[in-house]
């Protein structure tokens, strides 16, 4: 074997030992990949939320036209207990509608999409809220906290009770969990605080669409 024979057969040595680490390496990445989404996807679920699930089925028909937008949920999923304020400054945590189906919203006045849907917000709390249903819209503008509410009576919103988180925190709670891409952020949700469906954007909440689709939930 001659000296040239002998350092190609080095060479191909070498070259299987790296492509072999190589594929190594991919496979631990995908790995890592894998078992982080794995993590992610199963983050938040709660077998306690198992009813939430079932009411997203009954409530899934009803998803179209005008709340075509809500994603439903698909796993059992409980809501973080959310802290914010009521208008004289007392702290509510989302906890203290234990027993009461919600529509939860964030909205600012800075949410030219936000302050377009809150009449229909304050028209469907007119027509539906009572002892078992209540849209509980929570204002996250972070200066100026006479701002918003100035902003509602101005424009006649009259049904809707004031709640306010000027540090924004409920929004990053909210995104934690995959529940806040943007404003506005509504979620409907069980008497358990589990979700039964999300809508990233603007809905008309008092149409037809959308008191059918409340109406199925609340069934």
């Amino acid at each position: 074997m001659t000296a040239a024979d002998d350092a190609a057969k080095r060479r191909k040595r070498r070259l299987a030992t790296v492509g072999a680490g190589g594929l190594a390496g991919i496979a631990l990445g995908l790995a890592a990949v894998y078992g982080i989404s794995t993590l992610l996807g199963n983050r938040g679920t709660d077998a306690g939320c198992q009813p939430a699930v079932e009411i997203a089925k009954r409530v899934a028909p009803f998803v179209r036209g005008e709340v075509a937008a809500m994603a439903v949920a698909e796993k059992p999923q409980r809501i973080p207990d959310l802290a914010f304020h009521d208008r004289s400054g007392a702290p509510r945590k989302l906890a203290d509608w234990s027993g009461r189906t919600v529509l939860l919203n964030l909205w600012a006045t800075w949410c030219v999409p936000c302050r377009k849907e809150m009449p229909a917000l304050d028209a469907l709390e007119a027509a539906l809220g009572g002892p078992s249903f209540e849209v509980v819209a929570v204002n996250i503008d972070t200066r100026d906290p006479d701002k918003p509410r100035a902003w509602l009576s101005d424009v006649g919103i009259t049904r809707l009770v004031y709640y306010a988180d000027p540090t924004a925190k409920v929004f990053q709670d909210l995104k934690l969990i995959g529940r806040a891409f943007g404003m506005p952020t509504t979620l409907l949700v069980d008497p358990a605080r589990c979700e039964i469906g999300a809508v990233a954007g603007p809905a008309e909440w008092a149409s037809e669409d959308g008191m059918r689709l409340i109406k199925a939930a609340l069934r």
